[in-house]
């Protein structure tokens, strides 16, 4: 059994997300947020965003910037440009593919 709120407690730098579990070839991760990630896309994988803790926005291409307080949930398409940004830092749950790179590919 894990806890996501003790793994989340382990976090020391943002972008650098850890596996909380696995399902199904599927990936649920932690990450802490904060500044501007590289825009990015995953050409056969959709990405889901759990805001944990704080705020942040996912800006994608073709499509309005989505800001996330704590229990929102966003799903970004496959082959959708985006990235996330965080004024101050927030924790979130993501929901990926095992294979799915964090650049995008």
């Amino acid at each position: 059994m894990q806890n996501v709120n003790d793994i989340a407690a382990r976090l020391t730098e943002p972008w650098k997300p850890l596996v909380v579990g696995e399902a199904n070839g599927f990936y649920l991760k932690v990450v802490m947020i904060d500044g501007t990630f590289p825009w990015h896309v995953h050409q056969r994988e959709d990405e889901m965003f759990f805001c944990l803790q704080g705020s942040f926005r996912i800006e994608q291409e073709w499509t309005p910037t989505a800001a996330l307080q704590e229990g929102d949930v966003l799903t970004v398409q496959a082959g959708r440009r985006h990235r996330p940004i965080a004024d101050e830092p927030a924790i979130a749950l993501i929901f990926e593919k095992a294979e799915t790179k964090q650049h995008g590919g």
